[in-house]
């Protein structure tokens, strides 16, 4: 199952396991489409004993359980992690991290997050509905897996969705990672452990809402966890100043990027491999990061009673600041149609990566002619049935090179001049109307998913009429990534910028710190010096 080169680099990993491990393999023999996903699971399992004597397998036919599908445990405890499924691709981590964890390795999270998740009343039963290429589904699974090794009263069950397609069907699931507690939807998409945590312990946002209260007054405070705020962060930090980060979710835009092939010195990445590194770049230094936090309002020092900037949070929360870098970057961009919200998650979807292989064999339609429409159309085209690539303008705008691969597919029909008006569905999607822009005629195409590729809005909402914006809403910024509003500097996705890559944002983000830094000398010195 597991080649030379991954058993070299997986028996490197189990060596770090503690304590005896039993996994629990049960298969169903008597079904014959799923006969041979049990023997390649075996075989899987049957790899990983062969690397460690601290590993067994023990075959279970009897149990009630989904099958194929295995259970970790330790010998000592009471642990509830299941994969339904053959946890390979992007889930292959979260195998052996579920292993490591589950052997008593400590896990690299927060002390005081463990204590939350102990503390946990009442019995929580989590499944997870993921596809093998997603690559935001490992994030949820390996929280909820955790989860499950710290409180013996949760249990998890990561379920491959493909190989489960009769329950993805019977639950109307159309987007991943799906996440079901005690029966129940409980979210969609991208949750890290904190996030699952708060929507559980409701006190949690209340609790950390007054320790922001509280906090000092920082001299460079970050707002957004992309490159360009974690950029920021470390050339502030690095001057030996207070700096603060304060992100919705640290990463931001990356962690949905799927392959990085030109970022500088690194040949290959993905996006939640280079977000892991952001951050844990920026924790090398005494940074205050501050997680699920978002502005809401920008005060100018010369407005604000402190006389310092002030970056009012959605929590309720205020922090203070001598100099503020925005780094809050951009999000997808919405047809803004009838029933596109009401279609979320149940046929609308933003990550073809991620939701692709949930539409398997079905009809779906990619919104947006541009690079990211067209490779998503591409490698969507390998997966359903048939695709239809829709664009507002009189021509696709992708590189010639991608246009060519796309035209040369069977099974997609491209329509140029094509305004989307509406998403038409019962309890989910059943197809999309547009108007031709050419003949003013409108059509109507029966389908099953669509994807929405037509590019990225600035976070800039909460600073209308605060700080100078395009008519595009990106901030004005300077050759020093200064803003109109004296002390606040922005700099990455959300900026006049042009441009947006990944290593423009960290060097727009480096030179933002460095024009707040040198904002603090010229504003400090003559302050010190009367002082003394």
């Amino acid at each position: 199952m597991l080649d030379s080169n991954l058993k070299t680099q997986l028996k490197a990993y189990l060596e770090k396991v503690d304590a005896p491990i039993e996994i629990t393999a049960s298969i169903d023999e008597s079904d014959s489409s799923l006969l041979n996903k049990s023997r390649e699971m075996l075989a899987l399992l049957d790899d990983i004993a062969s690397l460690s004597s601290k590993i067994s397998v023990r075959e279970d036919a009897d149990a009630d359980v989904r099958k194929p599908s295995f259970a970790i445990t330790r010998a000592d405890a009471n642990m509830g992690i299941r994969f339904a499924g053959i946890p390979m691709g992007h889930e292959f981590t979260s195998l052996v991290l579920a292993l490591l964890q589950a052997s008593g390795y400590p896990p690299k999270v927060d002390a005081s997050v463990i204590e939350q998740i102990r503390a946990l009343p009442g019995d929580y039963h989590f499944e997870t509905f993921v596809s093998l290429s997603c690559q935001t589904c490992p994030e949820v699974v390996q929280a909820l897996n955790l989860m499950a090794v710290v409180n013996s009263k949760i249990t998890h069950t990561m379920i491959d969705g493909a190989l489960f397609q009769d329950e993805v069907n019977e639950r109307q699931i159309l987007s991943v990672p799906s996440v079901f507690l005690n029966g129940v939807q409980f979210g969609q998409g991208r949750m890290t452990i904190e996030e699952i945590i708060a929507k559980l312990d409701k006190n949690s946002a209340a609790r950390e809402t007054e320790k922001l209260k509280q906090k000092e007054v920082f001299d460079v405070l970050v707002v957004g966890g992309g490159p360009a705020g974690a950029a920021a962060a470390i050339y502030a930090a690095r001057k030996g100043i207070h700096t603060g980060v304060v992100a919705e979710r640290f990463g931001g835009q990356v962690l949905d990027t799927m392959a990085i092939e030109n970022f500088i010195s690194v040949k290959e990445t993905e996006g939640p491999k280079l977000a892991m590194a952001l951050e844990q770049h920026v924790k090398e230094y005494e940074v205050d990061v501050m997680n699920l936090q978002r502005g809401a309002k920008l005060i100018p020092a010369n407005e604000s009673q402190s006389g310092l900037i002030e970056v009012q949070l959605e929590s309720g929360a205020t922090l203070r600041s001598k100099s503020v870098v925005v780094a809050t970057g951009a999000r997808w961009r919405e047809m803004n149609v009838p029933g596109e919200h009401k279609f979320r998650g149940r046929g609308v979807a933003y990550c073809p990566h991620c939701d692709g292989p949930l539409f398997k064999g079905k009809r779906v339609a990619v919104i947006g002619g541009g690079n990211s429409g067209v490779e998503a159309a591409i490698d969507l085209a390998n997966i359903v049935s048939h695709v239809t690539l829709l664009e507002f303008d009189s021509k696709l705008r992708a590189d010639a090179v991608l246009q060519r691969k796309l035209f040369s597919l069977p099974n997609v029909t491209v329509i140029t001049s094509a305004l989307s008006t509406e998403v038409t569905g019962t309890d989910k999607v059943n197809g999309l109307s547009y108007t031709d822009r050419g003949s003013d005629t409108s059509h109507h195409v029966e389908l099953e998913g669509i994807f929405v590729q037509i590019g990225l809005l600035p976070n800039t909402d909460w600073l209308k009429g605060t700080v100078a914006l395009s008519p595009r809403g990106e901030i004005e910024v300077d050759h020093r990534g200064q803003t109109s509003v004296d002390g606040v500097f922005a700099a990455g996705d959300v900026t006049t910028a042009p441009f947006k890559q990944i290593i423009i944002a960290m060097g727009e983000g480096a030179k933002a710190a460095l024009g707040a830094f040198d904002h603090l000398i010229r504003t400090s010195a003559p302050a010190e010096a009367a002082a003394a």
